[in-house]
């Protein structure tokens, strides 16, 4: 009996031997080009700011060129993806072996070769799809650029490795051991453990780790991903405490993703630049969120989830509770996000001194919100209604820009001060409301045409409407009493330009580079 228990422990070692040796010497490396070309990507634009603005927004979405910047969304793994990890000739052979120790009583040796040499193999597999070890406070160590490019790896890694290396594994535990069903269970789990945790591991550390705007949309992304593999990992994985980590890192990716958002509203509240843009232009705060937000809406299912049964918190804001009530959680947020903005723009625009200035500001950033809601589905989430508003507002700044601008110029073409009549007119107050007309537009001409209108629909009506205030009551009041000074000495010193030269030099204001009259060029050409 002892010969014969030597014997098979000897002839079990050298079975253990072979089936390490094959395991090792058919292993298949992992083709990156292939899962990578099975890969589906998604690109969406982002587009850059310019101008100065709180850090709280810098680092996301401003490229110093003015170029646009591509968020790429999560890529998909094509359904039927199967690859081999060992060669399928050599499987036969290691489902022999392990059928012989499992009888002989050799199943835990039998086990443990296998789990080793695999578990070297899946890490491997992740070095290849760029997944490195990594512990939590290494991964919160490193710069955002560089963490960037980790999270879209991971993001490419967990589908790799559960939709492939993972069920690739659990088929041939199921083969080779196809002999115990409890061993099966125990290879697997011990085999694969080491991988999940790896890949758990760096997600925790980016959902505990520091939270800043430009992290939304890739926590949004790893969070997608592994809820999209979730079920499969559960149904491989029988191990309670890899299923338990699981978990709670989804659930934590989760968590982390709507602080984020939670952050971003707040920082978008509080942003508080001090400084003027140039020309009443559109500010960056504007563009960042409005293009942040456009790209938000990429991800209104996975937010609607993650949102569903937060309270909502109006800090303040004027907003009908019955609307909000009606709209999906998603919808509740970005229409609070929003009027928060215009809370803001709306505080901005008192930065500056000029009355006509602010309804200019405040004109071009209400109408860059509006055609990013009409261009794009956040309109179908605030609604025609909102739409409408907005477009109301613009046309109130603009009727009051108007008033605030040239009303002084126009007070001087009333006949108020001047005589009953054009015969009783006083030459001394014709000539000082046309002087005084004369300077009015003068200025505003080389003010206005610093202002900075980037939206040519919305300069072209400003432009209409300045004439058609303007260019008539000129006229009218030229041609009343324009002969009482006709023929007097210096008359062109007060009646300086024609209705057709205002209208002329209309065409110059707000394209952001300031203006000199030059009459005699203008009536030349």
């Amino acid at each position: 009996m002892d010969r014969a228990e030597s014997a098979i422990q000897l002839a079990m070692s050298r079975l253990e031997d072979e089936f390490r040796h094959i395991l090792i010497s058919n292993t298949i490396p992992l083709d990156a080009d292939r899962l990578y070309g099975s890969i589906r990507r998604v690109s969406l634009s982002f587009a850059a700011n310019d101008g100065e603005i709180d850090e709280e927004f810098e680092s996301f979405g401003e490229v110093s060129d003015g170029s646009v910047r591509f968020h790429e969304r999560g890529a998909s793994l094509g359904d039927d993806l199967c690859v081999d990890l060992i060669n399928p000739d050599a499987v036969i052979e290691l489902k022999e072996i392990a059928d012989r120790m499992i009888r002989s009583g050799y199943e835990k040796e039998c086990v443990q070769v296998y789990s080793n040499v695999r578990r070297g193999a899946l890490d491997e597999c992740l070095a290849i799809v760029g997944v490195e070890k990594l512990s939590i406070e290494e991964v919160q160590r490193i710069e955002w650029s560089s963490l960037d490019e980790k999270m879209k790896k991971w993001i490419q890694a967990v589908k790799i490795a559960v939709r492939v290396l993972l069920s690739g594994e659990k088929r041939l535990c199921d083969h080779i051991f196809s002999e115990s069903e409890s061993m099966r269970e125990v290879c697997f789990n011990e085999t694969v453990k080491g991988c999940v945790m790896q890949l758990l591991i760096f997600a925790e550390a980016v959902a505990i780790g520091k939270r800043s705007s430009e992290k939304l949309f890739r926590i949004l992304d790893m969070y997608d991903a592994f809820a999209d593999v979730f079920p499969d990992l559960e149904a491989m994985v029988t191990d309670e405490f890899v299923c338990s980590e699981a978990e709670g890192v989804l659930k934590g990716l989760g968590e982390a993703a709507k602080g984020t958002f939670a952050e971003f509203e707040n920082a978008v509240q509080s942003e508080t630049s001090k400084k003027p843009m140039q020309g009443g232009e559109i500010h960056p705060l504007t563009r960042y969120v409005m293009n942040y937000v456009k790209l938000l809406v990429d991800y209104s299912e996975t937010l609607n989830k993650l949102l569903e049964n937060d309270e909502i918190d109006t800090n303040g804001l004027q907003i009908d509770a019955d609307i909000l009530e009606s709209m999906s959680p998603i919808a509740r947020r970005l229409l609070l996000l929003l009027t928060s903005l215009e809370s803001n723009i709306e505080e901005k625009s008192k930065l500056y001194d000029d009355t006509a200035m602010q309804y200019i500001f405040l004109m071009n950033n209400i109408l860059y919100i509006v055609q990013k809601v009409k261009d794009s589905e956040l309109g179908k989430l605030l609604g025609d209604n909102w739409v409408r508003k907005r477009r109301g507002q613009v046309r109130q700044y603009a009727t009051s820009y108007l008033r605030a601008s040239w009303s002084r110029a126009l007070s001087c073409l009333k006949d108020e001060g001047i005589g009953s009549g054009s015969s009783n007119a006083s030459k001394v107050a014709l000539k000082e409301r046309f002087k005084s007309f004369n300077l009015c537009f003068e200025e505003i001409y080389r003010v206005q045409t610093a202002w900075r209108v980037p939206d040519p629909q919305l300069r072209e009506e400003l432009r209409i409407s300045i004439s058609e205030k303007v260019i008539p009551a000129y006229r009218s009041f030229m041609g009343r009493f324009r002969s009482q000074l006709e023929g007097g000495r210096h008359a062109g010193k007060y009646i300086k330009y024609t209705p057709e030269d205002l209208e002329s030099y209309l065409l110059d204001l707000f394209e952001g580079s300031p203006g000199v009259l030059h009459h005699l060029r203008r009536k030349s050409t």
